[in-house]
């Protein structure tokens, strides 16, 4: 037996418009969601929708129903709930269709998309049982494996998550961890003792998410033929192969003219063509066997940049600037119990914010400028701080009231 554990991650972030000094204390409309402009969180939305939700969805559900073995694991952020209830809710509806059916299943993470984890462990625990709260309440099922923002994963965090009763676990596979290792098989976090651990196969997961569309990779194109050799070789060091990779790959990132969707709706039912092959879902991937061995990882690991760890949101003195005030607020703010204060102060902790304030160079600044929504990681820092500023204000006018 061969499996695929097929993980997407599904998330937009609620950005803050150009929100200049002179708003502070006169304007609290800090997102943008007029469909007018250029940046507005409805526009760009309902853009990566026509590109990207629609019709991988529909890919997904047309194998679906094509072959009952085919299953996928689906995290989706509180921040695309929140936004797809208001202007796509037929996406919604897709995704119950495919839980319903027992061929898809939502992993757990915070509600905001947040690295509260490594802020306010309080805040942390809110996000995490409002995402659970969120996903019963929608989809009918209670999340069990987890997968924390960015896929930022250490010990500390798995013991978090066997305590909190997941059966398991999501991290990269990263090589400066795994050693000679492979990540085609499941783990046990160090530290813990039920639950279970699975790692990214960043190398087969990045040539489709990254390297699919690039005309100067020395495999391009990439075929589903070739791709299939590749995997079945890996499967000489494991029969448990992780993709994990933005949902966002199909039609955002790599576009339709590119082939995207055609090379993984013919993969998809080529794999199973083979009478041993299967996919998985995360839940599904953990029972497949006893852990093999313990993957310890005391430091921060992501699935980020070439560094795999937390520079990319929290290295430099406007993004600890940025964070350090944010959090500093929180006690005061939930005191107020005002849920607009309240949402308008988490929505701020999505990590998306401090990751457009990165100042890093070479081909990771690349990947940040192309998913930020400003001109520069310090006109982000000023509007970010001038949108703190009214929270402030609207925070002291609620304790004089």
């Amino acid at each position: 037996m061969r499996a695929i554990c097929l993980y997407l991650h599904i998330h937009q972030p609620v950005r803050y418009r150009q929100y200049s000094i002179f708003d502070v204390s006169n304007n609290s409309n800090y997102y943008n969601d007029d469909y007018n402009g250029r940046q507005s969180n409805e526009r760009i939305f309902r853009k990566v929708t026509e590109k990207s939700y629609r019709p991988m969805l529909k890919l997904l559900e047309d194998k679906m129903k094509e072959n009952p073995g085919f299953k996928v694991s689906l995290s989706l952020t509180g921040t695309w709930l929140d936004q797809a209830e208001k202007w796509a809710p037929e996406l919604i509806a897709t995704i119950k269709r495919m839980t319903d059916c027992g061929q898809a299943e939502i992993v757990g993470e915070t509600y905001y998309h947040s690295l509260a984890y490594y802020y306010n462990l309080d805040e942390f625990n809110d996000q995490v049982k409002m995402h659970s709260e969120k996903i019963q309440q929608v989809f009918g099922a209670k999340p069990k494996v987890f997968r924390n923002t960015e896929l930022a994963y250490n010990d500390s965090l798995a013991k978090w998550a066997e305590d909190a009763g997941y059966k398991g676990i999501l991290a990269e596979g990263w090589d400066k961890v795994l050693g000679w290792r492979s990540p085609n098989y499941v783990y046990r976090p160090a530290g813990c003792n039920d639950i279970k651990l699975l790692l990214k196969n960043y190398r087969l997961s990045d040539d489709i998410a990254f390297r699919f569309s690039n005309r100067a990779w020395s495999e391009w194109p990439l075929t589903v033929s070739k791709y299939k050799d590749w995997i079945n070789m890996d499967c000489l060091h494991g029969n448990l192969i992780n993709l994990f990779m933005d949902f966002e790959t199909f039609g955002e990132h790599q576009w339709q003219d590119t082939g995207i969707f055609d090379f993984m709706s013919c993969f998809i039912s080529e794999w199973l063509n083979e009478y041993e092959n299967k996919f998985v879902t995360v839940s599904e991937a953990c029972d497949l066997s006893d852990p093999v061995g313990e993957i310890s990882m005391p430091e921060t690991v992501t699935w980020a940049d070439t560094e795999r760890d937390l520079s990319a949101w929290l290295s430099n003195s406007m993004q600890k600037s940025a964070m350090s005030d944010l959090y500093g607020m929180r006690d005061e703010i939930l005191a107020t119990h005002n849920q607009d204060l309240i949402r308008d102060w988490r929505y701020l902790t999505t990590s998306d914010h401090p990751y457009s304030m990165c100042t890093k160079y070479w081909n990771d600044g690349d990947v940040h400028a192309y998913f930020s929504a400003y001109a520069s990681p310090y006109e982000s820092f000023m509007y970010y701080m001038n949108v703190l500023r009214d929270l402030d204000y609207r925070l002291n006018n609620l304790k004089h009231l």
